[in-house]
C-alpha cells in the first residue's frame, strides 16, 4: 500500500476526528483539511477501494488496515512534533506545521532514533510509541 501524502493526511484526519467525535462525516473531513466535499468524496472512494476506510450511514470509519496505517502516521507526526517542540523548543505552531510535512518522509530508522532520544532525555514515554525497537 503506497499511500501518497494526501492519502496519509486523510487517514490521520479521520483518526483524529474519531478521537474527538463518534461520527465522522465527509463534511467534517472537508472542514478539517480545507478541501471541497467533492475532493473528499473522490479520495474516500479511493481509500475505500484500497480497503482503508468504510462509509456506513454517513460515518467514515477506518478499517483495521486503515487504523493501523493511520496510527503509524500519527505516531510519526507525534514523535517529530515532540522532538521539535519539547527537545528543540520550537514554537508549537511551527513544530506542528513542520511535523506535518516531515511525517511523510521520515525513515523508520530515523523515527526510532528520535523516539529513543526522547525517551533517554526524559521527554518521551516508550508507551506512546508503536515501534518495537524503542525499548531496546
Amino acid at each position: 500500500m503506497g499511500l501518497r501524502y494526501s492519502g496519509e493526511n486523510y487517514l490521520k484526519s479521520i483518526f483524529l476526528l474519531h478521537q474527538e467525535q463518534s461520527v465522522v462525516r465527509s463534511v467534517d473531513i472537508a472542514e478539517r483539511l480545507g478541501f471541497t466535499k467533492a475532493s473528499v468524496s473522490r479520495m474516500l472512494k479511493n481509500l475505500a477501494r484500497d480497503g482503508l476506510v468504510a462509509v456506513n450511514d454517513n460515518n467514515v470509519c477506518l478499517t483495521e488496515t486503515g487504523l493501523y496505517a493511520a496510527s503509524g502516521i500519527y505516531e510519526r507526526f507525534s514523535t517529530i512534533f515532540d522532538f521539535l517542540a519539547d527537545f528543540l523548543e520550537i514554537p508549537l505552531d511551527i513544530a506542528a506545521r513542520d511535523a506535518g510535512g516531515m511525517e511523510h518522509i521520515i525513515s523508520d530508522e530515523t523515527l526510532c532514533a528520535l523516539q529513543k532520544l526522547l525517551v533517554k532525555k526524559g521527554t518521551g514515554d516508550p508507551s506512546d510509541y508503536i515501534s518495537d525497537t524503542v525499548s531496546d
